[in-house]
């Protein structure tokens, strides 16, 4: 995506617009009117799946900014592509906390680049706030007081398929399919922590990278490793894969499917809802493709402000209701600084966060964080395919995580 070689200072509206996701930066200096914040996401490359997080959060603040802004002031969403690279991001962080002046960085995609930056913005005392990734490294106030994650970690999620499986489907065989990569290595080490002893019931694990052109054969070695269960961990477009090939493949294992490819729209419609049904995994956000949601007002707002503020968008994007949703949680943020728009201030807010809960959220999960609590959601919703929609299974999940480090 390429932004035009200048901006018009005294536009407001392209502040926050989708042209102001480029790798240039050519956006004038800060005014006592705006609150600059620096995002990097995926907008090219081989994640580029996940594009549209950015762009509904920088449709969002546009509509924050048309309804007066926060306390006063104008949002200015400055959003990087870094091509889901960690040596792209430290440099594109870099460029937005020292030439742009952001006040601090927001919800950037990937465990990698956020790793690669953390040292950075911590050294600075820079808010690296409610980071797009599930990784616990991300949520360590003790180590880390600047860096705060969002969306429940990728191993509290293993803990949760192993002892789901325990309870529903003891002594039956399993194989895993993971993407290899920080998100798929740390939720099958969660579900090998979540198994214990019964790690001995997984026959076979499969990495496989994201252009892996193999996937056929990899579901061909696991189905005929005889498993009972399939578990899951990778893109929505590799997941829609798997599901069609087992299918045709006339192989019927318990499909257990990592929340960050549980999309209808993306996922199961495209493998085939009569092959989807079944599949297991989590969810915390409403899934804005399922039919059970179409009556709610807060889809029914999420739908309204889409084709509003982000007409190039699909009200069926879960990923896009995921910015949204992060989005409605830095507002919160700011709201609640009032006139103290210092890092300091930003920091005490982020983590003082009490029972909120952003519109989509699915009912019983709210966000709370504390000064040694860097982990906002700490709850899933375990939820299974009925061929049309998501059916919960049981009550709203939160033994699974682990306890926060003290600061």
């Amino acid at each position: 995506m390429k932004a035009p070689g200048r901006l018009l200072i005294g536009l407001l509206a392209a502040l926050t617009s989708l042209s102001a996701m480029s790798q240039r930066h050519d956006e004038s200096p800060a005014t006592d009117d705006d609150i600059r914040v620096g995002n990097l996401s995926p907008y090219t490359g081989a994640l580029s799946e996940f594009a549209s997080i950015g762009k509904a959060e920088a449709a969002y603040f546009q509509m924050i900014n048309d309804r007066g802004g926060i306390n006063g002031r104008k949002i200015r969403f400055l959003s990087r592509d870094d091509n889901s690279d960690p040596s792209v991001a430290l440099d594109l962080t870099k460029g937005l906390v020292e030439r742009d002046k952001v006040l601090l960085m927001f919800n950037s995609f990937g465990t990698p680049g956020n790793l690669a930056v953390r040292k950075y913005l911590n050294e600075r005392k820079v808010p690296q706030l409610f980071v797009a990734s599930g990784d616990e490294e991300l949520s360590n106030p003790a180590r880390f007081p600047w860096t705060m994650g969002w969306q429940p970690s990728f191993r509290a999620e293993g803990r949760i398929f192993a002892n789901y499986i325990q309870a529903s489907y003891p002594n039956r065989k399993i194989v895993v399919l993971w993407q290899n990569d920080q998100f798929g290595r740390d939720m099958f080490r969660g579900f090998e922590e979540g198994l214990g002893d019964l790690t001995r019931m997984i026959l076979v694990d499969v990495a496989f990278d994201i252009a892996d052109e193999h996937i056929e054969t990899h579901v061909s070695i696991l189905k005929r490793s005889g498993a009972d269960i399939l578990v899951f961990a990778g893109v929505p477009s590799t997941a829609s894969q798997v599901i069609r090939l087992a299918a045709d493949s006339d192989w019927h294992p318990v499909f257990i499917l990592a929340g960050t490819a549980a999309s209808i729209d993306t996922a199961l419609k495209p493998a085939g809802t009569d092959k989807s049904q079944g599949v297991i995994s989590t969810a915390f956000l409403k899934d804005p493709s399922d039919p059970a949601w179409k009556d709610d007002p807060a889809i029914k707002e999420w739908s309204a402000f889409v084709s509003k503020y982000y007409p190039q968008g699909n009200t069926s994007d879960s990923n896009a209701l995921y910015g949204y949703a992060a989005a409605e949680t830095l507002v919160q943020v700011l709201k609640q600084c009032g006139d103290d728009l210092s890092p300091d201030n930003v920091m005490r807010q982020a983590e003082s966060l009490k029972d909120y809960q952003p519109s989509v959220m699915l009912p019983g999960i709210r966000i709370n964080t504390a000064p040694s609590d860097f982990q906002p959601i700490k709850k899933l919703r375990l939820i299974q395919f009925d061929g049309r929609t998501w059916q919960p299974i049981g009550d709203v999940l939160e033994t699974a995580f682990s306890e926060a480090p003290k600061r």
